[in-house]
């Protein structure tokens, strides 16, 4: 990796690949994304064209800036493209064996010097590492969704992580204009250790019959000063990724907080993903969305 600007290499185009790889592009990295399809490839560039656009509507990004950074993108269903990476980041799915085939893969292909580096919010990153041959060029750079708007990444070293490479990816995260932060390599890490048990009490409280979605949203955002209530935010999240999280944590814990609560497996076992499929704690077919009954949540 040179010291500047690497070559940056994206695998996944989904949701958090996209939005990785639109805060390279605009920071002045040459990024190549890496997914399985074309038409997954596409759905995540229009995904960065969308957020470009909303950015110069809100007056933060020019139409000069955005087409500079369109012409840094190139997107690829080969993964040899990302050979020549200096960095490689890691957005697939939360499943191990995934992501270790495909680190596999990459050690064969990248260069010696090549970072690799896992978006992961839960899974051990030393786990990974040890599938390669440059453990001591492994990290974790975990971004926070929607990445182009939220201005933390934490940077997670294992045991084996060299002083070099931690420093650069700091380096790195502090070049993308974000708060960098470091983190051990531990299941969720400083934010989802705090905010997964959060999440699913407030799902608790829900099935329960504490009070109602809306007034639990109302609460924490008037009571706590959040910006956005624990069960929207859940939905944001994803409630299937929220529930793999929470398995894996609790796997690794196993304390009964991060237990995902019997209402949020039957959600996600009836499709209601959050704000991916359109309904989840709240009914997004309508503008503002709508809180759904939470009787019928506790019945499904």
């Amino acid at each position: 990796m040179t010291e500047d600007r690497p070559h940056v290499g994206i695998l996944g185009a989904g949701l958090m690949g996209s939005g990785i790889a639109q805060a390279c592009a605009v920071a002045g990295y040459q990024t190549t994304v890496r997914d399985i399809s074309d038409e997954l490839l596409a759905r995540g560039r229009a995904g960065i064209v969308k957020s470009l656009g909303k950015l110069i509507e809100k007056g933060k990004l020019t139409a000069a800036e955005r087409d500079a950074a369109l012409a840094r993108l190139s997107f690829t269903t080969e993964l040899s493209a990302l050979a020549d990476s200096g960095l490689v980041i890691e957005a697939v799915t939360e499943d191990l064996a995934v992501k270790n085939e495909l680190w596999r893969a990459l050690d064969r292909l990248c260069g010696p010097e090549a970072i690799f580096a896992s978006n992961t919010s839960s899974l051990s990153i030393a786990s990974m590492a040890a599938t390669t041959r440059r453990p001591d060029r492994f990290v974790g750079l975990h971004f926070f969704n929607p990445v182009p708007l939220m201005p933390l990444v934490e940077v997670v070293r294992t045991a084996t992580t060299s002083d070099e490479s931690f420093d650069r990816a700091m380096a790195f995260g502090s070049s993308l204009d974000k708060e960098v932060v470091a983190a051990r390599d531990t299941p969720g890490f400083i934010v989802n250790r705090l905010l997964v048990p959060y999440l699913l009490d407030a799902m608790r409280a829900v099935e329960q019959g504490t009070a109602s979605t809306a007034d639990i949203d109302t609460a924490m955002k008037l009571g706590a000063g959040h910006p956005m209530g624990p069960l929207l935010l859940a939905d944001l999240v994803g409630l299937d990724t929220l529930a793999r999280v929470a398995g894996i944590m609790f796997a690794e814990y196993r304390e009964d907080r991060y237990a995902p609560p019997a209402i949020l497996e039957r959600m996600v076992g009836t499709g209601m993903l959050g704000r991916k499929s359109g309904m989840g704690f709240y009914d997004y077919a309508t503008d503002p969305p709508m809180p759904v009954d939470r009787n019928k949540l506790r019945e499904r």
